[in-house]
């Protein structure tokens, strides 16, 4: 217990929370956007206590842009930040807090580079054997997402052992056809 400036000694919190607070499960899709969002060009901190404001549901968009304390043009398009990307990046500081701790890098791509690597997976899944397709599209529903050159690797791997299969399997036609060749011979 706390002693107050009063004097007094502080209570016990009267309310205490039995259960931590659980956003809404049908969330709207406004909600679901602000959770999309990338959070980038902060120090560690900050992007604790953005989390924090989306995972209780207190993250307000803006809606249109904010104007930057360091150029006064209206380029800040990310909430709760107060400078842009280009005087942040400038300076070396966190665009929330302007401290000039170590700045967390997102692994946000742009849409040009998603729409590549899904045209260079789906490319490579035309060259995969059916069960390796299905391998990979289970792991891709459990969101262990497999990188490319692991897809890469099992492709190169699936086609040796496809033509050394295939090999083995045309001597074994031959010698099945030249059998049943032999016993028609036989047969007339």
């Amino acid at each position: 217990m706390r002693v107050s400036t009063s004097g007094k000694k502080k209570e016990a919190q009267r309310h205490k929370n039995v259960y931590s607070f659980q956003p809404n499960k049908n969330t709207n899709k406004k909600t679901q956007i602000i959770n999309s969002l990338p959070i980038s060009g902060v120090c560690q901190r900050c992007k604790d206590i953005l989390e924090w404001r989306k995972k209780f549901n207190k993250y307000k968009p803006l809606t249109i842009p904010k104007r930057c304390v360091s150029c006064e043009e209206k380029t800040i398009k990310e909430a709760y930040h107060i400078l842009c990307d280009k005087c942040a990046n400038k300076k070396g500081v966190c665009s929330k807090c302007q401290q000039s701790t170590q700045i967390i890098i997102s692994d946000v791509k742009s849409d040009k580079e998603l729409l590549k690597e899904q045209q260079e997976r789906d490319r490579l899944l035309s060259t995969l054997s059916e069960r390796k397709k299905r391998t990979y599209i289970r792991k891709l529903e459990r969101e262990e997402e497999p990188s490319l050159s692991d897809l890469i690797q099992s492709s190169n791997d699936n086609n040796d052992i496809d033509d050394i299969d295939d090999i083995d399997d045309i001597d074994d036609v031959d010698n099945i056809s030249k059998e049943e060749s032999d016993e028609e011979d036989e047969q007339n």
